[in-house]
């Protein structure tokens, strides 16, 4: 598979080359809002590229985005309504009667009668919809309307409560407003960066390529990058700051003080400009390098160095995501940043500037129309009654709720309490993306109404939903989404969704009908023609205020293409940055040094570690996958550069504990347990460990990481701290082991074996679920147990892998003595499936044999010998760094043992000549045998 095509840039439009008409539509993963052409055949997207066009991205896509295209693919979609008609709640979990199919009709009118009767008896507040940052603005204005206007409750969230809410308290406590006031263009003009809890080398790529090409033409640009973990970013930095977890605050603060002190500072901007900054000032005194070096782990000397970095620039941008948000004082930790801009000047003009960077492709979207409990559309705010007195003006009704609405975290808190009765869940997995999971689970279980709506059947959610409405997916339906630069951008349908399934808002509306009806409200005001009809009257609400996109539609965006706000009525072309009259959007135009981020004494972590939990646990992003993996858990590809969840620790910390690399260890708190192997990293700090965020109970035998992170939330943004999560981890002593692997026909039939196979995961102490291979997709289940594990069950897992013992076609190997059971599918001169039980040493590059189809010869004698390693001439298992061209860690490292560096791997392997997210460790690893510097500049 060549996946190489999607990062280049040819020319848009028309004909791609190859026969296929295209679409130019937007990338569906992160906030960096990457154009897409996208092309269609038979009903089926079939390639994607870069967008040449495009200003978010010029041609370019990531591994992620360049598979958009099969991660498209029929697979795990929900197809038609499904309703439950009795629960039954054993423990935490949804036991229940089967779904049953319905009608759309039958689905929405009962979810009308239900929300309508719970309304009635409990009030309005007594239902609650959670959303999502990657609905389309005209799905999210639609939700926002019916909860508010309609139901009459600020309950209403979205997911991007876990990733940006702490970045929008941050923006409005210091800004004035939630706007970020730079753009895309300002990393080319800057000679300082400072990235700050945030890994764009793997989240958000693409901006990392405008870094690299920034470094590349001007090599006196300087690098910073502020972060517990030595990341592929932090790797290419002039200066990394490893700081202690929780430590931000601090930090910052501690480099205003050498700002202030060598006179580093623009006392004029600060006095002309800006509020507030004497009462900072006042408190920096005890503020210094030295008195809170131990505190972040650092050495003085780096504080002093990475501030005299920032205050000497011509031009200094910061850069920033979870590493930050994700905190119980995440919004200090934005203001504190954003403190640094105001105190040295640089700010609102080119180059210079704060930049969040949004973690889903519409948070800023959300944003826009007021998705968050505690926002109103036209970024006007809950809290302020003449903000809601006007916008129940612009809706034509008496009032909108006062009271405040209940983000993530509270939501489920509510919902477990009973306070909370139903709720709505749309394009969002709470049962495995927010924290504490088993409280989460629990409150799903024991809800009285539960309504998804999802694109995917095959979510950890799904479990518990009562009614579920199929929703149509990427490519399958059209709106705008806005990017982390206030870039609003057309998507485009490019096929009819599958089944029955439907656009997001099409649903709402529909069912925002049925309820209006029901409460004796005005029905046509969820009337729109078309989803043009919905962002006008979403641009139209925006007049005037701080996001005024009031001279948008879809007809200009279709004419003149993506645009950034504010673009009012009346405008020819968008405002690329703001307030570059150095009047903010407060009350008195002053920016404002906040003193929620000043240097006041707080705890660094939300729960202290101590001699049974010693371990501060964090979470994070890996390149390859997204989320809950939902859509990129089904592309066989996608896996080959992290093909298993594992637990990161410091060699050190292994060394002492007694533990070793890659045996299974036991990571438990008082909220659960995680059960993953052992990996080391000299880039994790001692003392704290790492798991990826993206897997769940949907691949593992547990709910992931968020089995152990704390719902400690911040008390302005209300974001739960993630990052953050005090563990112990021992072995987990379980020695027998198992695993299968199964050659598909099909994707879809990869899908529907890895769906059949989820309800059984639970039931082991170990399991991983997952992919292997790019032409042909393998699936792969491990398992691990403390003993022998039920005959019934392995003759299970035995049928569904096609391994069955009386099939002519199954090889097999028993020693009864040592509990040693092995079986191999052979299928013509390919071996295409095989189970391992009792001992599983070979299964890794067997299993690489299954999905390079292997000739059988050389590897009949070999199939059931305990080898960790291939015989010679055989393909052994290896993690795939180039996915773009399939090139392994083995190649790599054989093309650089005869001499090439990063100039010869790129003509000899293509790695890295495509997409570029490989090229961070492409450098690190060309490095390592010392022919290059792992900096940007090759």
């Amino acid at each position: 598979m060549d996946m190489s095509e999607a990062g280049r840039a040819t020319p848009a439009g028309g004909e791609n080359g190859k026969g296929r008409s295209e679409q130019a539509t937007v990338c569906c993963y992160c906030g960096t809002g990457c154009g897409v052409l996208a092309s269609a055949e038979g009903g089926r997207i079939t390639a994607v590229r870069g967008d040449p066009a495009h200003p978010a991205n010029f041609g370019r896509l990531c591994t992620k985005g360049s598979t958009l295209h099969l991660a498209a693919a029929p697979g795990g979609r929900a197809l038609y309504p499904k309703l439950r008609d009795a629960r039954a709640i054993v423990g935490i979990t949804a036991a229940t009667t089967p779904r049953r199919r319905v009608g759309w009709d039958a689905a929405l009118d009962t979810a009308a009668e239900r929300f309508a009767d719970i309304i009635r008896r409990h009030g309005p507040d007594a239902v609650a919809f959670y959303i999502s940052g990657q609905l389309l603005t005209e799905d999210y204005y639609v939700f926002n309307k019916l909860a508010r206007a309609l139901v009459g409750t600020n309950n209403i969230d979205s997911n991007s409560r876990l990733c940006m809410s702490s970045a929008v308290s941050g923006y409005k406590a210091t800004l004035g407003a939630d706007s970020v006031p730079t753009c895309y263009e300002d990393i080319a003009l800057a000679d300082h960066l400072l990235i700050a809890g945030a890994n764009p080398a793997w989240a958000h790529p693409i901006v990392f390529r405008r870094i690299e090409d920034a470094r590349r033409a001007n090599p006196d640009v300087s690098l910073t990058v502020v972060d517990p973990r030595r990341t592929e970013t932090a790797e290419l930095a002039d200066l990394h700051l490893q700081i202690a977890p929780g430590s931000d605050v601090l930090l910052y603060n501690a480099m205003l003080h050498v700002l202030l002190a060598e006179g580093l500072v623009d006392q004029d901007f600060i006095r002309d400009h800006t509020s507030g900054f004497e009462a900072l000032q006042a408190q920096l005194g005890s503020c210094t390098p030295g008195e809170v070096a131990a505190a972040c782990g650092l050495p003085a000397a780096q504080i002093v160095e990475a501030a005299r970095r920032f205050g000497r620039a011509r031009a200094a941008l910061s850069l920033w995501c979870q590493g930050l948000n994700q905190s119980h004082h995440g919004t200090a930790n934005n203001a504190a940043l954003i403190h640094l801009h105001l105190a040295s000047g640089h700010i609102a003009r080119p180059g210079a500037g704060p930049f969040s960077l949004t973690g889903q492709p519409n948070a800023m979207g959300g944003r826009e129309v007021g998705a968050l409990a505690t926002l109103l559309p036209g970024h006007r705010n809950v809290d302020d009654a003449a903000d809601r007195a006007e916008l129940a003006r612009l809706w034509n009704i008496p009032a909108l709720p006062a009271a405040p609405g209940l983000a993530a975290v509270q939501l489920f808190e509510a919902l477990a309490a009973g306070r909370v009765k139903a709720v709505w869940i749309a394009c969002t997995n709470p049962a495995q993306s927010l924290p504490d999971q088993a409280r989460v689970r629990a409150a799903l279980a024991q809800a009285e109404f539960v309504v998804l709506q999802e694109a995917f059947a095959d979510t950890e959610t799904a479990a518990y939903a009562d009614l579920l409405l199929p929703a149509a997916s990427w490519g399958e339906k059209s709106g705008t989404v806005t990017n982390s630069e206030r870039r609003v951008s057309r998507v485009r349908a490019l096929v009819p969704p599958p089944g029955e399934a439907r656009p997001d808002w099409v649903i709402v509306a529909d069912f925002a009908r049925r309820l209006a009806t029901r409460l004796g409200r005005d029905a046509a005001a969820f009337d729109w023609r078309d989803e043009a009809a919905v962002f006008a009257e979403h641009a139209s609400l925006t007049a005037g205020r701080d996001c005024d996109m009031s001279g948008l539609s879809h007809a200009v965006l279709e004419r003149d293409g993506p645009q950034q706000w504010p673009f009012p009525a009346g405008a020819q072309r968008g405002t690329a940055r703001l307030f570059q009259d150095k009047r903010f959007a407060t009350a008195d135009g002053r920016a404002r040094f906040a003193p929620i981020g000043f240097p006041v004494a707080h705890a660094l972590l939300p729960e202290p570690v101590d001699a049974r939990h010693p371990f501060v646990l964090t979470t994070g992003r890996l390149r390859d996958h997204w989320h809950g993996m939902s859509r990129t858990g089904k592309v066989a590809a996608l896996w080959g550069h992290t093909p298993r969840a594992e637990v990161v620790l410091n060699p050190a910390n292994i060394a002492a504990h007694g533990l070793e690399v890659g045996e299974l260890v036991r990571i438990a708190n008082p909220r659960g347990e995680l059960v993953l192997p052992l990996a080391a990293d000299t880039g994790i700090a001692a003392g704290q460990a790492w798991i990826p965020m993206h897997w769940g109970s949907a691949s593992l035998a547990q709910p992931g990481a968020n089995a152990l992170t704390s719902p400690a939330v911040d008390p302005a943004s209300r974001q739960p701290a993630l990052k953050q999560a005090a563990v112990a981890i021992k072995p987990a002593r379980l020695p027998w082991r198992a695993a299968w692997a199964r050659l598909a026909d099909s994707p879809a039939a990869a899908c529907a074996l890895l769906e059949n196979l989820r309800p059984r995961l639970a039931g082991f102490a170990y399991a991983a679920l997952s992919l292997t291979g790019r032409e042909r997709n393998v699936v792969l289940l491990e398992i691990a147990a403390e003993a022998t594990v039920d005959a019934a069950v392995i003759a299970a897992l035995d049928a569904a892998f096609d391994c069955g013992a009386d099939d002519a076609q199954v090889m097999t190997f028993d020693d009864a003595a040592r509990g040693i059971a092995k079986r191999a599918r052979v299928a013509g001169d390919a071996l295409v499936a095989l189970r391992l039980v009792g001992e599983v040493q070979a299964f890794g590059w067997l299993a690489a044999a299954i999905a390079q189809a292997e000739s059988l010869a050389p590897l009949r004698r070999w199939l059931f010998a305990p080898l960790a390693q291939p015989p010679s001439g055989l393909a052994a298992a290896e993690r795939t760094v180039c996915n773009c061209f399939g090139v392994g860690e083995g190649r790599i490292r054989a093309c650089l043992a005869s001499g090439a560096g990063l100039e010869g791997l790129q003509q000899e392997l293509k790695c890295g000549t495509a997409c570029g997210s490989c090229l961070p460790e492409l450098r690190r690893m060309v490095a390592e045998v010392g022919r290059e510097p792992a900096t940007a500049a090759a």
